[in-house]
């Protein structure tokens, strides 16, 4: 064996090989991520000039297997602006509080109940919508159907029994609120149920949604260009050593 075989660094250059893998690897996943985000700010663009359907149909579409995630749509709950609520933890504009979630029940279709987003109460706000369940007087709502977002390992449990909730977990959200078959998307009411409360704050469709991936995917290709400049200098020294 010569000694410029010996010096050849070859733990080095298996290391150097798993790393600049994981660096391109990377870099491909953020433009995956550039293309799909790109597509949802495209439906999302849509969507906001696009006018509301009816909610019925929706729902028959979807109980048919149509992908109706952010799809804007009217519907008309019996009784929601007093309907018993559940309280989702969550931050909006850096301030802390609850989205007030209820049920909206559908006459009807293959789905009976949609839970409904009725929007958010900053926790410094104590007051919440009276509760009557007795009133059935309709209410027509505006909103966005949404996908939930599944929780994570690090998302705290939610307590049914003191009403805090942490996660939009659908069927025992609808069992908490005591409706049955409901749908597996919310309504994220755009319009208020209660418009004599301002507190209760709906939530539209965000404004901007950030689209950094081409940033990710150059800084890891930068990454990965860097590393082989690196490992090729290093190369060059030991071989004219």
């Amino acid at each position: 064996m010569t000694d410029r075989a010996r010096r050849f660094p070859v733990g080095l250059t298996i290391a150097v090989a798993i790393s600049l893998a994981i660096l391109i690897g990377l870099g491909s996943w953020q433009l995956q991520r550039l293309h799909w985000k790109e597509a949802l700010l495209a439906r999302v663009a849509a969507l906001q000039a696009a006018p509301a359907t009816s909610g019925e149909a929706a729902l028959e579409r979807m109980a048919a297997g149509a992908d109706l995630d952010f799809a804007r749509i009217r519907l008309t709950c019996p009784g929601l602006a007093s309907a018993p609520y559940l309280e989702l933890y969550s931050v909006r504009e850096g301030k802390a509080g609850s989205r007030l979630i209820s049920a909206c029940r559908v006459v009807g279709g293959s789905y009976r109940s949609i839970l409904v987003d009725r929007g958010f109460v900053r926790d410094d706000v104590s007051a919440r919508p009276r509760v009557n369940v007795s009133d059935l007087a309709p209410v027509e709502v505006v909103g966005v159907l949404r996908v939930p977002e599944a929780g994570n390992r690090f998302s705290p449990v939610n307590d049914v029994a003191a009403n805090r909730w942490y996660v939009r977990d659908v069927p025992a959200m609808a069992q908490a609120l005591n409706v049955d078959a409901p749908a597996p998307l919310f309504l994220m009411a755009e319009t208020s149920s209660n418009p004599g409360w301002q507190a209760l704050d709906p939530a539209p469709l965000p404004a901007e949604i950030s689209n950094r991936h081409l940033e990710y995917a150059l800084t890891w290709f930068g990454l990965a260009a860097a590393l082989v400049g690196v490992y090729a200098a290093m190369l060059w020294r030991t071989r004219k050593s």
